[in-house]
């Protein structure tokens, strides 16, 4: 009896101090919501139906041609598949979107709504388990950290997704100019416009990645047996930029009205060179105006120093011998 209350001595005395009490209910806390989310997510998934999960892995790996999508996106995208919008309208605007950012697996959407769910879910969860439990802070401020940290978990994904999309489409405009004059040496070769582009997207491989790859999509859907206005119409759908909408647009009169591709490509050429050129003009002249506030705030108060400081302190030195 007395080895058994030697053993149950050292659990009186933690649960005689209070902050002991008051960590390990804490932590106790955290492991019950650590398990409630696990459960959630394995729910989610669809754990319990692993054909499921398998038949969708499979379709993926058919459609991308790679043996499968990572551990992680296995993960997410069946998580995210339950978020997607039911809207026709909503859910197409997101695939275009992702498609103008460079993703076009089968599985972009889904995997896109995953990552949303697991920057909602996870930052609000580490808050709760690893900071407001050991750091002294009001409830009403953990609620708002919590809720924070919530929204922007839930917006970063589409924050990101818009940065993309900008940075993709300077970088389509940035090589536009080189692939046209390309495309008019290869037209007037006597190359056409399928021929043209294939050979163009080869070139340009290692200067201009990006585009290579939308004009070597190009190239893939012609010989699959798509039409080169439809082809056309889905280059400037999937890219989104406004030069390769108006070269687009040019293109498609060329071919309605009979004229010539290697002249329509060459005027273009033209325009997008003085349209650039404009655009350099236009930044060039803003610079006085935007050097305005640096110069106002940062360089005038140093050289204000410089140039007044001595003469200020010899008059107050001055002024204080009189």
């Amino acid at each position: 009896m007395e080895s058994v209350m030697q053993w149950f001595e050292p659990l009186s005395e933690l649960l005689d101090d209070p902050q002991a009490i008051q960590l390990g209910f804490a932590a106790m806390l955290g492991l019950a919501i650590f398990a409630l989310m696990i459960a959630v997510m394995l729910v989610v998934m669809g754990i319990s139906d692993p054909l499921r999960r398998r038949l969708r892995h499979l379709e993926a790996s058919a459609a991308t041609g790679t043996a499968g999508e990572s551990g992680l996106g296995q993960w997410l995208g069946p998580m995210g598949e339950r978020l997607v919008p039911t809207e026709e309208e909503a859910r197409s605007r997101i695939a275009r979107d992702l498609r103008r950012a460079g993703k076009r697996s089968p599985g972009a959407v889904n995997l896109f709504f995953g990552v949303r769910l697991l920057f909602t879910v996870v930052p609000p969860l580490l808050l709760l388990i690893l900071v407001v439990p050991f750091v002294r802070i009001a409830p009403a401020i953990s609620v708002i950290l919590v809720v924070l940290s919530a929204v922007a978990g839930y917006l970063l994904p589409r924050f990101w997704l818009e940065r993309t999309i900008k940075r993709r489409g300077l970088l389509l405009r940035r090589g536009l100019p080189d692939a046209l004059d390309l495309l008019v040496v290869c037209s007037e070769a006597g190359l056409g416009l399928g021929a043209a582009i294939q050979r163009v997207a080869r070139d340009l491989e290692v200067s201009h990645p990006e585009l290579a790859e939308e004009l070597h999509l190009f190239g893939l859907q012609t010989r699959a047996g798509m039409d080169n206005k439809a082809a056309l119409r889905d280059l400037e759908e999937r890219t989104g930029v406004d030069d390769i909408r108006g070269l687009v647009t040019t293109l498609l009169q060329s071919m309605r009205f009979g004229t010539s591709i290697a002249m329509t490509l060459r005027i273009y050429a033209v325009e997008l060179r003085d349209k650039r050129t404009q655009e350099a003009e236009e930044k060039a002249a803003k610079v006085s105006t935007k050097m305005l506030f640096p110069l106002i705030f940062c360089v005038f108060p140093s050289f204000f120093v410089v140039a007044l400081g001595p003469p200020m302190l010899g008059a107050m030195a001055a002024l204080a011998g009189r």
